[in-house]
This record gives structure tokens, C-alpha cells and sequence, in this order.
């Protein structure tokens, strides 16, 4: 993987972050996405904790978009539990498609607005 893209990636992560802040009514969904695994925390930027957070670790048996999908469910049944609803999502320089694109659907369909 070149530097460039690395690069681009951070780029278009702060041109994002200037306008996506979590707060305590509605906390951030911040998604990483590596390689391999795909990780998602609902973070409070506002006292700067993460509040509930989701991986894909432990699911390597399936393919990557079914991972995806899998913790999105999961990130969407442990926010719920923890009573919350609302979301701003931030897909931290990613492009909205394939594995994020999956984890953010299937986060909705758990009962996740945003």
C-alpha cells in the first residue's frame, strides 16, 4: 500500500471530523476498518469516551462483508441496551461502500438512526 493513499485517507478524515462531533444526546459511530477486521465505537467527544464499541474479531470463519454486517448488528443491539438511539456516523476517510456500507445498513436495521 502506497503512502498516498494512506494519506488521502487522513486527508478526507479531517475534512469530515470539522463538521461530525459526537455529543452525550447523539454520540459518534466511528468506523476502522483494517485488512482483516472492522471495528465501530460510539464515542462521546464531548468528555471523550467510548461508550460502546463492536468488533469483528472472533468471526474470521465468514466473509468480510458478512462481518461487517455481524458487527454492525451487534454495535446496533449493545447502543440500544445502553439507551442510545441517535447517531452521527463518521466513516473516518473510508468511502461509503462495500464493508462500511454493510456495517452502517445493518446498524439501521438494529434500531440505530443516523
Amino acid at each position: 500500500m502506497t503512502t498516498k493513499k494512506i494519506e488521502r485517507r487522513i486527508k478526507i478524515k479531517f475534512r469530515i471530523r470539522k463538521s461530525v462531533n459526537g455529543t452525550a444526546e447523539r454520540p459518534r459511530m466511528s468506523v476502522f476498518r483494517s485488512n482483516k477486521q472492522i471495528y465501530v465505537q460510539i464515542i462521546n467527544d464531548v468528555t471523550g469516551t467510548t461508550l460502546v464499541s463492536a468488533s469483528s474479531l472472533g468471526l474470521e470463519t465468514m466473509p468480510k462483508c458478512e462481518q461487517a454486517a455481524k458487527v454492525g448488528e451487534l454495535i446496533a443491539k449493545k447502543a440500544v441496551e445502553a439507551g442510545i438511539s441517535k447517531v452521527v456516523f463518521d466513516r473516518n476517510g473510508y468511502l461509503y461502500h462495500g464493508r462500511v456500507k454493510e456495517l452502517a445498513d445493518a446498524a439501521r436495521k438494529g434500531g440505530l438512526n443516523f
